[in-house]
């Protein structure tokens, strides 16, 4: 359980660092609401993740894939550049998720 409640604060990581690009600087309301509340949730679980794995795997295996996930939609559907480069950077970042998962147990 405490691998489903880590890739569910990283997903709402995704979800609020997206949001932000929707909130204009948290001046529109609907937006701000939705990604305050991504972000709550996302320290939510990542807390409950926190009750089992080691601290270090759950912030790393958490940041590692919110920052995958948020490059990823820049990438596909915000315009953001894609680049041999860039994939493989993402590409390392999840080995590294995946090499502290295997290593955690």
């Amino acid at each position: 359980m405490p691998w489903i409640h880590l890739l569910l604060a990283a997903l709402c990581e995704v979800g609020w660092a997206v949001g932000i690009k929707f909130t204009h600087g948290f001046t529109r309301l609907v937006p701000s609401v939705l990604t305050l509340a991504a972000m709550g949730l996302s320290v939510f679980f990542l807390g409950q993740a926190m009750k089992t794995l080691p601290m270090g795997t759950a912030y790393a295996v958490w940041t590692g894939l919110g920052a995958c996930g948020t490059a990823a939609l820049g990438m596909l559907f915000m315009g953001e550049p894609v680049s041999a480069l860039r994939i493989a950077s993402l590409v390392l970042i999840l080995a590294g998720v995946a090499g502290l998962k295997l290593a955690a147990g």
